[in-house]
């Protein structure tokens, strides 16, 4: 049987790093907009005080790939030799049975690289290595003067593994879909629309126009490629479900849990974007999509775990967690998915409270305070957006959200939401609408209404300023 040969492989790492020949990234490359977590991440990839490897995850076509490329770009302008970066796409097949180890030491005898040389090494796709982590955390031992950084999207995978066998040795970068204030950028629209404010919230120039962006950001503007593409654009449904959702759950997610009944998994998959941004029972799941509900949770983990969707559980009114979790909200993790699977929403569509809501919860998904966030239901009443102290497990601010004006001047919308605010001793609550925005003081809580677009774009703004802790969003 024939294998394949060192020379092969060095003729693939010579295509793969065009920067050996050319001292330069591809044009295509560093003519892409980067993403506003590129200079955090760079920090962790140039940090050299720490023996660590950094493990950059997300979703499919987040723009992972890129963001390596902008890196290799900033290190070669930054005079690191070309021939001490090295990129390997795992997923191309002449890798297939490699270890990391020999590739690196091709790599190595290739430019005659020593132990303590500078030198960054790029895993794209390592979750297609079968015992990455053991490969990788051996490499950061045996070679702790070389940079390490592994990019995958199957994240399930990836952050079980990187925190199991990885412990002191690798890093987790989170890289989500696109923020709203991300997709302005990317447009090169801020200026026009956005009004920059130093604290607290900024202001719209045009709310019309805003809202127009708005829901182009709800149906296609979650993927980089998205934006700058008209074809993908008219025809999202064979673009992102084609490319993105069902490569994850016919392939991804199948192979990493030994799935069998891939239709099954979509047939749910399938229910639950359709009602992203509702609350949803085990039973009513399993009535409406045939799956039982043993199943349906294991699913629901794996889903989430793969980036598609994220749970977000209940507290009463007291804002006290239920012990027996049977009713929550389920998000899509970027709300372009359910463009894809039922086609675009326009301004008065049906769903565009739902997806609205899902939109301003897609721009936690980088940070690590997400798991604070719930919402609140109670016989009389409900509130969209708790979010909880993890320390005292008190509610330190609150949001409803609407895609209407209605509640600024029908106060009666806001009873439950008013009673909330009140039985928990808070100071106010905000309340996002279509276009307005004003102050205002109703039975005695003081009310702040934004438009739903304005507060998503500060939203997105203030998580990437902010490392932890709770957001002044209200």
């Amino acid at each position: 049987m024939l294998t394949i040969s060192s020379k092969e492989i060095k003729n693939r790492l010579y295509f793969d790093n065009l920067w050996w020949e050319t001292s330069k990234i591809e044009k295509r490359y560093r003519d892409y907009p980067r993403r506003f977590y590129f200079d955090s991440f760079l920090a962790l990839i140039k940090e050299t005080s720490i023996n660590r490897a950094t493990v950059l995850m997300g979703p499919r076509r987040v723009g992972k790939t890129v963001m390596v490329y902008h890196a290799i770009d900033h290190l070669l302008n930054q005079g690191i030799s070309p021939t001490n970066i090295l990129y390997v796409s795992l997923e191309t097949p002449i890798y297939t049975g490699l270890s990391l180890e020999k590739i690196v030491n091709i790599f190595q005898a290739e430019f005659e690289h020593k132990r303590d040389s500078q030198v960054f090494i790029i895993f794209d796709e390592v979750q297609y290595l079968a015992d990455w982590e053991v490969h990788l955390k051996s490499l950061v031992d045996s070679y702790p003067s070389y940079q390490y950084i592994a990019t995958g999207s199957a994240a399930a995978a990836l952050k079980l593994k990187s925190k199991e066998s990885g412990a002191g040795r690798f890093t987790d970068f989170l890289l989500p879909p696109l923020t709203f204030a991300e997709y302005i950028s990317f447009i090169g629209k801020a200026d026009e629309l956005i009004v920059l404010k130093e604290s607290h919230w900024h202001k719209a120039k045009d709310i019309g126009n805003l809202n127009k962006e708005f829901i182009n950001y709800l149906n296609f503007g979650g993927y980089p490629e998205a934006v700058f593409s008209s074809l993908i654009q008219a025809d999202s449904a064979r673009y992102i479900k084609s490319d993105i959702i069902d490569k994850v759950l016919l392939r991804d997610l199948p192979s990493l849990y030994g799935i069998n009944d891939v239709q099954e998994l979509n047939k749910l998959f399938t229910t639950i974007a359709y009602n992203t941004g509702n609350e949803i029972t085990l039973d009513a799941l399993s009535k409406s999509s045939g799956v039982s509900k043993n199943t349906i949770k294991k699913y629901i983990e794996y889903l989430e775990a793969a980036f598609l969707i994220k749970i977000v559980n209940r507290v009463d009114i007291s804002s006290k967690k239920f012990k027996r979790a049977t009713t929550f909200k389920v998000y899509l993790t970027n709300p372009s998915m359910r463009a894809a699977l039922f086609g675009p929403v326009t301004d008065d569509h049906e769903a565009m409270g739902a997806l609205t809501e899902t939109a301003i919860f897609s721009q936690w998904f980088h940070s690590q305070n997400i798991d604070s966030l719930h919402y609140a239901r109670w016989k009389t009443g409900e509130v969209d957006i708790v979010w909880l102290d993890t320390t005292k497990q008190k509610p330190s601010w609150c949001v409803e959200v609407k895609w209407s004006d209605l509640p600024c001047s029908d106060s009666r919308i806001l009873k439950g939401f008013i009673e909330y605010v009140k039985k928990n001793n808070l100071n106010n609550g905000l309340v996002t609408t279509k276009t307005l925005s004003q102050e205002c003081v109703i039975n005695d809580v003081k009310i702040e209404f934004q438009p739903s677009a304005v507060y998503t774009y500060t939203l997105g703004m203030d998580i990437l300023s902010v490392a932890s802790g709770a957001l002044p969003v209200s």
